[in-house]
């Protein structure tokens, strides 16, 4: 055990990697080769333990800190590490969505080397958007039409007012010539799904705010932007590991330099968050609970393969074929895949 370091803790996966933590209100330090995390009770302090080799991103919110010796072997064992505000939200230097990433020289050059490939050619950026965004569908699809919680919950992916706006939404995102004119679609199926799950809890007054006031007492709001954060963080950890910088959007504004973290999180956001915000909200559950429902739902249909899968897929594609052929080969078969590669010591 004594030749054992930090570093063989990443022969764990990424994509197979079961956690996600936000820790507040303590202090995160390196004892005896473990990082822990201390919290003061009333009598005695107390030690937890962070599992690292089996952590995808660690989010720090309110009244924490971390050493050093901790971030050294975080960093060794490939953790993302999140600075945010109270309950997950909002990330700080959220604009951008950076993050705190282990500096490995060793990822893989391949998936970098493909994106720029196409990135640079507007047209193909735009198949590559198209590409996203049926993908996106896709998840949505398998996620929807499979778990049995959400189907009691009135969330069918069968249900004629999905159907029409999906249907709308295929022939738009076909159609579109520009990559504003797929924000717009994207914005109108998303409006509809708000409204959809809205009337299927009962907060049919919900309004979107994206930026939620002190002592607001709408969860759905709040609890739809705690799990996006959620998503932003497997998203920013996917594109670490496969070595594309966050800069290389294909939607999102290519002026914002953590666009690309935006354009995969909405790979999962639309089938596991916003489903599960207003179900909780219904349910009246605290940030733990529905922050718990998310990360094990994330685990359940397997959110950071499919993340990992898309990416990697969109990276190595040639865009020879015409971009409705690329469309209808954007739903991914997981089965398949190779496991990403740079991840293991």
């Amino acid at each position: 055990m004594d030749d054992f370091s930090p570093s063989d803790l990443k022969t764990i996966l990424h994509s197979k990697r079961a956690n996600m933590y936000y820790l507040e209100y303590c202090r995160v330090m390196q004892k005896d080769g473990r990082v822990l995390y201390l919290t003061e009770a009333k009598h005695e302090n107390q030690y937890y333990n962070i599992p690292i080799a089996n952590t995808t991103v660690l989010l720090l919110g309110n009244g924490t800190s971390i050493t050093q010796a901790a971030v050294r072997m975080l960093a060794q064992a490939g953790v993302l590490i999140g600075f945010a505000g109270g309950g997950g939200t909002p990330l700080y230097m959220g604009n951008d969505i950076e993050w705190m990433t282990p500096q490995s020289e060793y990822r893989p050059t391949e998936y970098v080397q493909g994106w720029l490939g196409f990135w640079f050619d507007d047209n193909k950026r735009l198949q590559a958007a198209k590409y996203l965004q049926t993908a996106r569908i896709a998840y949505l699809q398998q996620v929807w039409s499979k778990d049995k919680e959400l189907i009691a919950e009135g969330f069918v992916f069968s249900a004629s007012t999905i159907q029409t706006a999906l249907e709308r939404f295929t022939q738009r995102t076909s159609a579109a010539q520009k990559s504003a004119e797929l924000l717009l679609t994207e914005a109108q199926l998303t409006k509809v799904l708000y409204k959809f799950a809205a009337n299927n809890t009962g907060l049919a007054d919900f309004s979107r705010q994206h930026q939620t006031p002190k002592n607001n007492i709408d969860k759905a709001n709040d609890f739809l932007n705690h799990g996006n954060y959620l998503a932003y963080g497997l998203a920013a950890c996917t594109l670490w590991v496969l070595g594309i910088p966050h800069g290389f959007a294909v939607m999102h504004g290519k002026t914002r330099r953590g666009a690309l973290v935006f354009d995969v999180a909405d790979l999962i956001k639309d089938a596991i968050v916003l489903p599960w915000a207003f179900i909780s909200a219904k349910e009246n559950a605290t940030e733990q609970e529905f922050r718990q429902q998310v990360l094990q739902k994330f685990t359940d249909h397997k959110a950071l393969d499919y993340l990992f899968d898309t990416v990697k897929n969109l990276a190595l594609m040639s865009f020879s074929e015409p971009s409705d052929v690329l469309i209808e080969n954007a739903t991914i078969e997981n089965t398949q895949q190779s496991p990403e590669e740079g991840d293991a010591s």
